[in-house]
C-alpha cells in the first residue's frame, strides 16, 4: 500500500470517515493498529505503515488499538470486479464462514477454485483466508471481552474457537496480554443477560428511509418497528430469540441489543444485521458515480435481508400486488406455518418459518391462505431448491448462476430474479428494469431503453433502482 502513502497518511491526519475500515494504520512507537477515525495523537509519517486489512496489520506485528477499536470498523466496499469479488469473500469470511467450512467450499460457493480464492484474498488483503478468520475470530473475541460479561470460555466458543487453550494461547500471542488482562482494562457494567453491539457504517445514513422500507413490509409476529428501531425474532440452528437494532444518537453506529443466550451465534447475527442495514457501503463512492440521481439524499442504502429465504419468500408473494396486500398475505404464510417464540415483546411471537418446512407442505395448503395455485407452486419449488441446497440465498455467490437458477423455476421471472439479488445477495449492479416504479421514475416504459438509460449507472444500478423508488416516495 506504499504507493498511496501520501493520500493515506492525509486521511489519518484528517480522520478521514471515508476510508474507515478500507486500511488500517500501524504505528512503529506504539506496536499498535489503527483506523482513520483514531482520537489518539496522530503520528508522524515516518513512523506509520499502511495495511489494507487488520490481519494484514496483526501479522506484521501489531496490536489493535485500544481506543479507536479496529474490530468496529465497517465492512469492506470495493467497486471494480477484481476488488469486489475479494470484498465479498472476505465479508463471509469475516461473517463466520470458515468457521464449519472449508477454503474449497467457500470456493466452490462463488463458483471459483481454491487458488484463485486464495489468491484474489492474498492479492486484495495481505493475508490467507485463514490468517483473515483467524484475526476476525480474536476481534470478535476483543470485542466481546470488552463489551460483555460473558465468562472467558462461552467467548472462546461465540467467537468460533473450539478449544479454550487454542484462544488462550493465540490471544496472548497476538496481543501480548491475557484475555482477563484485557478485561480487565476495560471492564464495564454490563447487564449479564443482554449484549449490546456497535456496528459502524461509514456517513450519510438515512436510517429513517431504510425504516420505512423495512416497516413497509414487516412480518406480523416476526418483525416490529417501534419509534426509531427496528426489533424481529430470529433462528439460527438450535438458537432462537430477538434483536433489537437502533442508531447510536452519539456517533456513526447501529447498536445491536440482544439476549445472551444467543452468543454461541453472535457472529452470525451480525453478519446479518451488517447485510440487512447494508453497511459496508461507501456512499460517496456511489454517489459521485450515480451523479444526479443519487445526489439528493446520498445517505439511502439498498436494504438488505436478515434471512434469505423470508425475503424471497415475501417476493414471490408481492409479484403484481401492491406492498400491503404482498404483506399481508406473507404475514398469514408465516403465522400459518411458523414456530411460535416467547420473547418480552409482545408483537413479537413467531419464527419465519424454514425453507425445509415450507419444502414438505403441499399445494393445498398453501393455496387455503388465499395464494393463487402458480403462486404457491412458485413457493413450493424455491423452497426445495433451498432446501435440497440447488440454490444458496446468500450473498458471495455466483450471481449470474444464481439468477439463471432462479429463472428456471415455475413462476419466477427478471424481476423477481433481480429483486432477489438486489437484496438477498447484495449485488450492487441488479437492477428490476421491469418494475412500474422504475417505468414511472425514469418516464419510459420500454424495458430495452431503461436498460439503457440505466447503462452508465453501472455497477451500481441497485442503489440507482433504490433513489428512483425514493423519488416517487412510492412504497416498494
Amino acid at each position: 500500500m506504499e504507493t498511496n502513502f501520501d493520500s493515506y497518511y492525509q486521511a489519518v491526519l484528517t480522520h478521514d470517515v471515508r476510508f474507515d475500515g478500507a486500511f488500517f494504520v500501524g504505528v512503529s512507537t506504539t506496536g499498535v493498529y489503527c483506523r482513520t477515525v483514531c482520537t489518539a495523537k496522530t503520528p508522524r509519517q515516518q513512523n506509520c505503515t499502511f495495511f489494507p486489512s487488520a490481519a494484514a496489520a496483526e501479522k506484521a506485528g501489531y496490536r489493535p488499538c485500544l481506543r479507536c477499536r479496529p474490530e468496529l470498523a465497517p465492512g469492506n466496499a470495493r467497486i471494480d470486479a477484481v476488488n469486489r469479488l475479494a470484498a465479498s469473500i472476505a465479508n463471509r469470511i469475516e461473517d463466520g464462514e470458515l468457521v464449519e467450512k472449508r477454503v474449497d467450499e467457500l470456493a466452490t460457493e462463488f463458483g471459483i477454485s481454491e487458488r484463485h480464492l486464495r489468491r484474489v484474498i492474498k492479492s486484495e488483503f495481505g493475508v490467507s483466508p485463514i490468517e483473515l478468520a483467524q484475526t476476525q475470530r480474536l476481534l470478535l473475541a476483543k470485542r466481546l471481552l470488552t463489551d460483555t460479561n460473558l465468562s472467558v470460555t462461552e467467548i472462546a466458543f461465540a467467537s468460533g474457537f473450539s478449544s479454550l487453550r487454542r484462544f488462550n494461547a493465540l490471544f496472548k500471542e497476538r496481543y501480548n496480554l491475557n484475555p482477563t488482562g484485557l478485561r480487565k482494562t476495560t471492564a464495564k457494567e454490563v447487564p449479564n443477560e443482554i449484549l449490546v453491539c456497535e456496528l459502524s457504517y461509514r456517513p450519510p445514513f438515512d436510517w429513517a428511509a431504510l425504516l420505512k422500507f423495512l416497516g413497509n413490509r414487516a412480518l406480523d409476529g416476526i418483525e416490529w418497528i417501534d419509534n426509531q428501531s427496528y426489533l424481529r425474532t430470529i433462528s439460527i440452528g438450535k438458537y432462537a430469540g430477538w434483536i433489537k437494532v437502533e442508531p447510536s444518537k452519539n456517533k456513526p453506529v447501529l447498536l445491536v441489543e440482544l439476549p445472551a443466550s444467543l452468543a454461541p451465534v453472535l457472529l452470525q447475527i451480525l453478519a446479518r444485521v451488517k447485510r440487512l442495514f447494508d453497511l459496508a457501503t461507501e456512499p460517496q463512492q456511489i454517489v459521485s458515480h450515480l451523479g444526479k440521481v443519487a445526489s439528493e439524499n446520498p445517505g439511502l442504502r439498498v436494504p438488505g435481508a436478515f434471512e434469505g429465504f423470508e425475503t424471497a419468500l415475501r417476493a414471490i408473494l408481492g409479484q403484481q400486488v401492491s406492498v400491503k396486500a404482498a404483506s399481508t398475505l406473507a404475514s398469514r404464510f408465516t403465522t400459518t406455518f411458523g414456530e411460535k417464540i416467547e420473547t418480552p415483546f409482545e408483537k413479537l411471537t413467531q419464527l419465519s418459518p424454514t425453507a425445509n418446512r415450507v419444502a414438505s407442505l403441499k399445494l393445498e395448503e398453501i393455496t387455503q391462505l388465499g395464494i393463487i395455485a402458480a403462486r404457491a407452486n412458485s413457493i413450493l419449488s424455491l423452497a426445495q431448491a433451498v432446501a435440497n441446497k440447488d440454490i444458496i440465498l446468500e450473498p458471495g455467490v455466483n450471481v449470474p448462476e444464481t439468477l439463471t437458477k432462479l429463472k428456471q423455476l415455475p413462476g419466477i421471472g427478471e424481476w423477481t430474479a433481480q429483486y432477489i439479488a438486489m437484496r438477498i445477495l447484495a449485488w450492487p449492479d441488479a437492477f428490476p428494469h421491469t418494475d412500474l416504479g422504475i417505468y414511472k421514475a425514469l418516464g419510459e416504459h420500454n424495458p430495452k431503453k431503461v436498460l439503457e438509460l440505466a447503462e452508465n449507472w453501472k455497477p451500481w444500478r441497485a442503489y440507482a433502482a433504490i433513489h428512483l423508488w425514493n423519488s416517487l416516495e412510492r412504497k416498494i
